[in-house]
């Protein structure tokens, strides 16, 4: 019997690591204990620092030369008329399986990890239309409290005067603070950088990404001001092991809100704020129509600023970019995929009634 050779076999080992992770998916415990809150931490800050320092995007890079490699593949394939196709297809099988066991190694496996709700003590229940009321009716004050505090005039949006790099190296104060309650919120080392890929990026419909197998935060680079200090701290969130898009939201919230700046303690109550307003909506279209009349008009300034920056990068390959993201939030566990970045609601709901709001 002929051996097996190495990319015959890494390609058998593919299926292995599929079972094995659909087998580990089913304890959350046990990847929350070894891995989310024991190894993972430390291969978080070997990689921000290590990439950190680096001023542009290595991430993006790896992308670019892994795109190419694909596509010189395909075409020697072609070329060479799909001769010893079956050696062809060990030698893909061998990169996926390759590639599947990094991103589950270096950051994948956070998909599996124990939820929020049990990790903070939190009670995971439906609620009610008064309580998302009550919830909507406090962010829209603290939300206009702070935008008063900056603009001096309900009318006015807020204009941040920092520069988008400033803020991008400002996310860190934020977690400082929360990591004086929740101390696995520390973050030291910071790997966050604008994408290179801002523009298609945005045409694709995304404000930022984390890539998995360099664990460095991306942020769309073109987005308003006003939306990217939430946008990095959700980022960060990410890059501190909370793959689940409602958590890393939920996250960043904490760690914006608690932000000793006021424009991110804006960004931070402006997100959550407009999550639990469009919840109300969505139970009672009458007393969700009056939350969005008593918020102040500067407020629905920037509200628009954000409506008409995305309305203007709208294409007909967007939905095709957000159809492929919804499936691969759903492979890895995430079984609401696009529409569980909403699901921090119920985090906000469970978090007041235990702690109060930040």
């Amino acid at each position: 019997m002929k051996p097996l050779k190495i990319y015959e076999i890494l390609t058998l080992f593919l299926f292995v690591q599929i079972t094995f992770i659909a087998i580990l998916s089913r304890f959350p415990a046990i990847v929350e204990t070894y891995y989310s809150t024991g190894i993972y931490p430390y291969i978080s800050s070997i990689f921000r620092t290590v990439l950190g320092w680096i001023p542009f995007s290595f991430g993006d890079l790896f992308y670019s030369l892994v795109g190419i490699f694909l596509l010189l593949a395909v075409y020697k394939v072609i070329k060479n008329g799909f001769k010893n196709f079956s050696r062809y297809f060990f030698k893909f099988g061998a990169f996926v399986s390759i590639i599947y066991f990094l991103f589950h190694f270096l950051w994948g496996l956070n998909y599996h990890r124990d939820s929020l709700f049990k990790t903070l003590g939190l009670e995971q229940k439906d609620y009610t239309t008064q309580e998302l009321v009550s919830l909507s009716k406090e962010l829209i004050q603290k939300t206009s409290d702070i935008h008063y505090q900056i603009t001096k005039n309900d009318t006015l949006k807020v204009t941040i005067d920092k520069s988008k790099e400033e803020i991008l190296k400002d996310v860190s104060h934020g977690y400082a603070k929360a990591s004086q309650k929740y101390t696995h919120l520390a973050y030291a080392q910071k790997s966050v950088k604008k994408s290179l890929f801002s523009l298609p990026l945005t045409y694709m419909g995304f404000s930022g990404y984390l890539n998995p197998f360099t664990i460095e935060a991306h942020v769309d680079y073109l987005v308003p001001k006003h939306s990217l200090p939430i946008i990095t701290s959700h980022e960060v969130a990410h890059q501190l092991g909370y793959a689940s898009e409602s958590e890393a939201n939920f996250i960043g919230y904490l760690a914006a809100a608690k932000h000793p700046e006021l424009y991110y303690q804006y960004s931070a109550n402006l997100m959550a704020m407009r999550y639990a307003v469009a919840a109300t909506y969505g139970k009672d279209t009458v007393i969700g129509k009056q939350l969005i009349d008593s918020i102040p008009k500067g407020i629905i300034k920037n509200i628009k600023e954000s409506q008409e920056f995305w309305r203007s990068y709208q294409n007909s390959a967007e939905p095709f970019f957000k159809l492929f993201y919804d499936n691969y939030l759903k492979a890895n566990q995430q079984q609401d995929g696009i529409k569980g970045y909403s699901k921090m609601v119920g985090l906000l709901v469970a978090y007041r009634e235990k702690y109060g709001l930040e």
